[in-house]
């Protein structure tokens, strides 16, 4: 009996070994490994570890061509996610994402950056229909929310300070979040 429970993992084992191999399963078993992640809810910043935002000046195109700035932002919740296409604990955590701006998008400065091909965000964007705001960095990201990695998430308080810096798939729909947000959006 221990044998053939034995001998039934190691198969399993190399069965998902082989299928991440192959190209054709190897992004959805990732993505689907992330979205176990993505279940737990972000962390919040200690407040005497939160780091203030020194620059604002980040322009940006939008899906409609039209250049804004991190600027028109300041003084208001932002919420700023970097992520790709290609990438599967973006494409994870994608659902709470719209989640969260369906129910804070007119609320909170959503800007979902990435670096990819205009018409490759906008064909994912469409064939996943998500509607979040997707967004092209026309400059340098300020320094304090640069990442090499992605998914890399932060949440700006109305006064600059990093309130929530994620990297990695997380659950933007939690409770925990929308309790943050509501919080933030009353202060002054």
């Amino acid at each position: 009996m221990t044998f053939k429970k034995s001998h039934i993992s190691n198969i399993l084992f190399v069965i998902v070994i082989v299928l991440m191999i192959i190209p054709q399963t190897r992004k959805p078993i990732q993505v689907g490994l992330h979205s176990i992640v993505a279940l737990f809810s972000p962390l919040i910043i200690d407040k005497e570890d939160q780091v203030l935002l020194s620059n604002y000046d980040w322009r940006l195109l939008d899906s409609n061509n039209t250049t804004s700035t991190l600027e028109q932002a300041k003084g208001k919740v932002i919420f700023v996610n970097l992520w790709a296409t290609w990438c599967p604990p973006c494409i994870a955590e994608m659902p709470s994402m719209q989640k969260i701006y369906d129910a804070y998008g007119d609320r909170v400065v959503f800007l979902f950056v990435s670096n990819e091909n205009q018409e490759k965000v906008t064909a994912f964007l469409k064939r996943k229909k998500l509607s979040i705001p997707s967004y092209y960095p026309l400059s340098s990201i300020p320094k304090e929310i640069a990442s090499n990695s992605i998914p890399a998430t932060y949440i700006i308080d109305k006064k600059g300070f990093i309130v929530v810096e994620k990297i990695g798939a997380a659950n933007w729909n939690s409770t925990s979040v929308k309790k943050l947000l509501d919080n933030l959006l009353l202060e002054e």
